[in-house]
């Protein structure tokens, strides 16, 4: 077994491998500061009385500490009186020194991974006075490296991609594995790559740890992913080495090398007739085995068609045949083209000697439907002259069933867009008539609905649009366009304009109103000038007039169109006499009041008869509201008790109310005090006599009181404990007993009626009748 002194000399030899040692074999021990064979001790240096460096393997196994070295002085003359003295990194923990003879130790395994070198300080001390007898001099401790570390790689597991159809030898991915053991000493860190797994497809450098492609023409679509095993081993990849490997997931990526193609080359469709243009009626589908951008298809007709047209779905990459134009089943029913199909991106790498495009015929078969009639136009635009009376002509709408069976069809007006119900039709020939005659003044424009309903099938309907235009008939007469306010001064002279008149016609001529006014000729006062624009002029054809002779002239004006009948109206204008400066502007235009001779004008008269009137009505009303008055009473109050009807809603407080009433006054009246005090008038004295009431024990009413209360406990039905119980009770009987003469016959003779004479004078009468009966005395 070798020495560590031995692994030292070998491991400085590799340090030191052109140099001369600056010690021989046989001073080794002087570096650990060891006897030499002649038996002198390592002297001091320039620098320090020790040697500044000690070397020591990592990894010691040995169950001992590991000697590191030995410190001596050449003070120390091996009396025992110098004592060495250790600090610095790791002093007393990892390291000791023997303070005798100076032997250091290591106390446990060093790692140099952990740390590679250690920095101490040595004294020599007197063991006695503990002086300093050399100067501390630093020294390190330097851990050598063993190979006890295997290669690792950062990722347990990589992933990488390279294209498809790639080349021999480029390059994938590179993985590279760390040592953690020193690299400047040894093999220990030196690596080799090499692959255990991927073999033929992939390689890998032995220095740098590059995977390369190594099998040509690898296709995605055969293989798509590949496991690689990648081993690292240190020392150079020699034996006894340590090793880690490492695994590559390689994917290979897709290229555009396969051309779409149709599975089938022949697809049949079927459509109905009612399909809506931009409606689908099928799909096809080409398949690519690319993937992604690669496998991006565009499906196209061939030549085109005016009928149908094909799209592509971006998702599911199939082709949509479409409608362009409506289809007919009774004008035809079947229809073929082809359609082309390629990538839209293309790889040029690949495109020499195959063709990317593919081609398959489509057939189209036309299904029959029933459909809802059509209408021969859409809309309708029908002219009808106003004033057409009631069952004329309007129009003729006419719809037929493009079915091949073309069924019958009948017509409707939708009347929720004829609400004034004008027109009508009829439901075999779709003729329009009025209903009733047409104002074009009211409206210009009527729009209705006509429904087409087959008769063999009421859910099939169609709806068309009739704007029906009322032609203007001259049936107008014009008039004032305004209403005008004219006035003519009393200073006026002849021929002076005092207006201008202008017309209105509702009606719309197709070469425009012309308009034609004139007044009677024979009119002393006014005349008329036509202005030919539709306006004339009122001039006076006198003057001097006079509000005391007349205040207001009514001027009939004839207004007449020139439209086909001619209609004409006759306008009056009203025009007041005023009184004007002269200037010519109004002053007043009231007439003058003449008077009267006794010196009251009418005016005057009709104001105070008025007022005579208001005052009559005044007295009248008044008189009328004395005699309702009536007399208030002597006390008004509302505990006036004389003639009223007084009502309580007072439940009392149950059965230990005791303070509401007295029940036994209730039972004898007699005991109820006949001094009662008149609420009507000022009482005698304040405090009068009150008399209690001789019944204290009302057994008979507190009896009856139990019963009921017992009767609504036991009750399941009865209503709740604070509902409001009311009863009838007469009460047990008068002490007078019955005064009844019902049934007296039977007991008249087994009755004695002396007791009626201890009653009082109240009943002396009854008592004389019955007593006076009595048989014994009669006898």
């Amino acid at each position: 077994m070798i020495t560590n002194q031995v692994l030292l000399l070998l491991m400085l030899s590799i340090l030191w491998p052109s140099t001369a040692l600056p010690f021989t074999p046989g001073n080794i021990g002087n570096l650990f500061g060891m006897p030499e064979s002649d038996g002198r001790i390592l002297q001091r240096s320039k620098r320090g009385w020790m040697w500044n460096q000690f070397f020591l393997l990592e990894e010691y196994t040995g169950n001992d500490h590991q000697y590191v070295g030995k410190l001596h002085s050449n003070m120390d003359k091996g009396d025992g009186n110098v004592r060495y003295v250790l600090t610095g990194e790791g002093a007393g923990t990892l390291f000791l020194i023997d303070e005798k003879s100076g032997d250091i130790h290591a106390t446990k395994r060093l790692d140099r991974e952990e740390k590679a070198m250690y920095t101490l300080i040595a004294k020599v001390l007197d063991r006695k006075t503990n002086a300093e007898l050399e100067p501390d001099t630093e020294f390190n401790i330097k851990i050598h490296d063993i190979n006890d570390n295997e290669p690792r790689f950062a990722k347990e597991i990589y992933f990488a991609s390279v294209p498809e159809m790639s080349e021999v030898g480029t390059s994938v991915v590179t993985v590279t594995a760390n040592d953690a053991d020193d690299q400047t000493y040894g093999n220990s860190a030196k690596l080799v790559y090499s692959i255990l797994q991927g073999q033929p497809y992939f390689s890998v450098d032995s220095e740098n740890g590059t995977i390369k492609t190594a099998l040509p023409g690898m296709d995605r679509e055969v293989k798509e992913n590949y496991q690689v095993v990648i081993q690292a081993k240190d020392m150079a990849g020699q034996m006894g080495g340590l090793s880690g490997t490492t695994t590559v997931s390689i994917t290979l990526s897709d290229v555009n090398d396969s051309p779409p193609r149709f599975a089938n080359h022949s697809f049949r469709v079927t459509a109905v007739e009612s399909t809506e243009i931009g409606g689908a009626i099928g799909r096809i589908k080409a398949d690519d085995p690319d993937v992604g951008r690669n496998a991006e298809m565009e499906y196209s007709i061939v030549g085109g068609h005016d009928t149908f047209n094909i799209i592509t779905d971006q998702t599911t990459q199939e082709g949509v045949i479409i409608i362009k134009k409506a289809l007919d089943y009774e004008n035809k029913r079947d229809y073929e083209f082809r359609v082309e199909v390629k990538n839209t991106y293309l790889d040029a790498r690949f495109i020499h000697g195959l063709q990317f495009k593919d081609y398959a015929t489509v057939k189209v078969t036309v299904e029959d439907v029933d459909e809802p009639p059509v209408f021969t136009r859409n809309p309708y635009i029908i002219e009808v002259h106003e004033d057409t009376a009631a069952g004329s002509f309007v129009g003729v709408v006419s719809a037929r069933d493009p079915d091949a069976g073309n069924k019958p069809v009948k017509y409707s007006i939708d009347r929720h867009t004829d609400l004034e119900r004008l027109f009508n039709i009829d439901s075999v020939n779709g003729t329009i008539t009025t209903l009733k005659a047409l104002d074009r003044e009211m409206s210009k424009w009527h729009n209705i609905s006509v429904v087409a309903t087959e008769i063999n099938n009421p859910r099939q309907t169609t709806r068309v649009p009739v704007f029906i235009k009322v032609l203007d008939v001259n049936d107008n007469a014009p008039e004032f366009a305004m209403s005008y306010d004219t006035f003519v001064c009393e200073n006026v002279k002849a021929g002076q304009l005092i207006q201008t008149i202008s017309a209105v016609d509702t009606d719309e001529p197709l070469v425009g109103h012309k308009f034609v006014f004139s007044i009677s000729s024979t009119n002393p006062n006014f005349t008329i000038v036509d202005r030919e624009d539709n306006t004339a002029n009122i001039l006076t054809r006198r003057g001097g007039f006079s509000r005391r002779e007349m205040s207001m002239y009514f001027l009939p004006v004839v207004i007449s169109d020139n439209d086909y009948p001619i209609q004409s109206s006759t306008s009056t204008l009203i025009v007041r006499v005023c009184a004007c400066d002269s200037r010519g502007n109004m002053q007043s235009c009231n007439p003058e009041v003449l008077p009267f001779s006794d010196g009251l004008t009418t005016g005057a008269l009709v104001a105070i008869l008025l007022c005579v009137i208001i005052l009559l009505m005044i007295v009248v009303m008044f008189a009328a509201l004395r005699r309702q008055r009536k007399k208030e009473p002597l006390i008004i109050s509302k505990e006036d008790v004389r003639d009223n009807v007084v009502s309580y809603n007072d439940e009392g407080g149950g059965e230990e109310d005791t303070q509401a009433f007295d029940i036994g006054t209730l039972r004898n009246p007699e005991v109820m005090d006949a001094n009662k005090l008149r609420r009507d008038i000022i009482p005698e004295m304040l405090f009068p006599f009150r008399r209690t009431s001789p019944i204290k024990d009302n057994t008979d009413v507190r009896d009856f009181i139990s019963g009921r209360l017992q009767e609504n406990d036991s009750d399941p039905t009865a209503p709740p404990y604070d509902s409001l119980a009311t009863y009838a009770y007469e009460g047990s009987g008068s002490l007078a007993e019955s005064l009844s003469s019902l049934e007296s016959a039977a007991t008249e003779g087994d009755h004695d009626y002396d007791y009626l004479s201890n009653w009082g004078p109240q009943f002396k009468k009854l008592a004389e009748m019955y007593i006076g009966k009595s048989p014994d005395r009669e006898t």
